[in-house]
């Protein structure tokens, strides 16, 4: 399963994108999204250090 990025918490630092050891997420505006999604491996760091906890598996 993919991550979920929650939109009204995501506030854009990009620290999803500096974790993520497949490349799943990019900005978007002001706000990250999931691009590969078939990529995750589902290894849990978008979450662990989502500031604002806006990512979910």
């Amino acid at each position: 399963m993919p991550p979920e990025v929650d939109k009204k918490k995501c506030t854009g630092c990009g620290t999803c994108i500096s974790v993520c050891p497949v490349g799943v997420f990019k900005l978007n505006g002001n706000k990250s999204e999931v691009v590969k999604p078939k990529e995750c491996i589902e290894c849990g760091s978008c979450v662990v250090n989502c500031p604002q906890k806006a990512i979910k598996l």
